[in-house]
């Protein structure tokens, strides 16, 4: 192990007194492998006990909070039944030493046409063909915030050591906040402070139910997007004005969404620096921030280290090297696996689900060519 690795490999201490056994942090990936009806099925938990020996703390797939709120081949806590299925998968992480954290969702508009497809405002996502939302009513948004106090109720009997509150990458919560997706104009919408209110109120409802439930410190973070490409859209200055408030909240950390590390504001702010020292140096001595996004190698993870970030998520790379965190600590960073061969597949306890993805999706992996 080379000096400049071990930041990384120190144990971490959370807000509410849980120690992170180190710095690293699986990053929440959808592999579409649970079983039809929502329960956990035996290859995901193989799939996230195969990765959670390294890390200090793994985050699942999104686990949706209702059903018509969820996709195809996801985790559901929607109902009690679902709670063994869900222990057994905590279990497994937990095992395995790292800390088990439930990713809750409600997709929205980006669940699959043919339900009930419901947003913040009725406007479609700008792409073509993309189906037209309902505007949820305000008594329908008050009963999905209990929703998401009732999958945190479950994580926890579960034995979850905490939840993430999945504000990213266009799903419900993020729909709220955007003013692309909210065209609201009452207490759910029309200024930034009111585009705030869905996610605020969240966190309260889970915030609440922690305290009446958990037995011990439990953790509750939350993921946001930075930006969007839409005009209007969410800006590095709107996300700027909601992490001072997120600040405050009293979450154990934040977890920005972004497909590299590196990437610096396309708007609303200083675009000499990267959008992730800019939250840091905001909010980052009152609530952890974890960053995530192209970070393969030991390089680029004591690169994004030295951005001031204190924790680092690291997602494919997790996938196609299970052993990551092992070889980097014994300074074996030369033997990382950066490329697949068609024959990884079981080795690596990879479920037919992501690895059809894997296959097929350009550019989601490099997968070396059959001989």
């Amino acid at each position: 192990m080379t000096k400049s690795v071990q930041p990384m490999l120190e144990p971490f201490t959370l807000p509410n007194g849980i120690e992170l056994k180190n710095r690293i942090v699986m990053a929440p990936m959808t592999h579409s492998a649970s079983l039809a009806d929502g329960s956990v099925s035996d290859v995901e938990i193989k799939y996230y006990a195969r990765r959670a020996s390294g890390v200090g703390m793994l985050i699942t797939a999104a686990a949706g909070v209702t059903a018509d709120g969820s996709f195809p081949g996801t985790a559901l806590a929607d109902r009690d039944e679902l709670i063994p299925g869900l222990s057994r998968l905590a279990s497994a992480i937990k095992s395995e030493g790292a800390k088990a954290i439930l990713q809750i969702v409600h997709g929205g508009r980006k669940c699959f046409p043919g339900g009930d497809l419901v947003s913040a405002s009725a406007i479609p996502e700008e792409k073509e063909g993309a189906a037209v939302p309902r505007e949820l009513t305000d008594s329908e948004i008050t009963g999905i915030i209990r929703a998401f106090g009732e999958a945190t109720r479950r994580a926890i009997e579960a034995g979850f050591d905490g939840v993430e509150l999945h504000g990213a990458n266009g799903f419900l919560i993020h729909q709220f906040f955007s003013p692309h997706s909210n065209r609201r104009t009452d207490r759910w919408g029309g200024t930034l402070e009111k585009r705030m209110t869905f996610p605020l109120e969240l966190i309260d409802e889970v915030q609440r139910v922690v305290r009446e439930h958990a037995k011990e410190p439990f953790i509750v973070g939350y993921r946001l997007s930075p930006e969007e490409p839409e005009t209007p859209g969410i800006t590095m200055a709107d996300t700027l004005a909601f992490v001072e408030v997120l600040a405050g909240r009293g979450l154990d950390y934040l977890h920005i969404s972004l497909n590299d590390f590196r990437s610096v504001p396309r708007r609303g702010a200083d675009d000499s620096r990267t959008r992730l020292e800019l939250i840091q140096e905001l909010v980052g001595t009152r609530v952890p921030v974890i960053g995530v996004g192209a970070i393969r190698t030991a390089q680029d993870a004591v690169q994004a280290l030295e951005s001031g970030i204190p924790l680092i998520a690291i997602g494919r790379a997790l996938i196609i090297e299970p052993d990551w965190v092992a070889k980097v600590a014994q300074g074996r960073e030369r033997e990382l696996r950066m490329t697949l061969s068609k024959n990884d597949q079981e080795s690596l306890a990879i479920p037919d689900s992501l690895w059809k993805m894997i296959l097929t999706v350009p550019g989601w992996f490099p997968v070396e060519a059959e001989a």
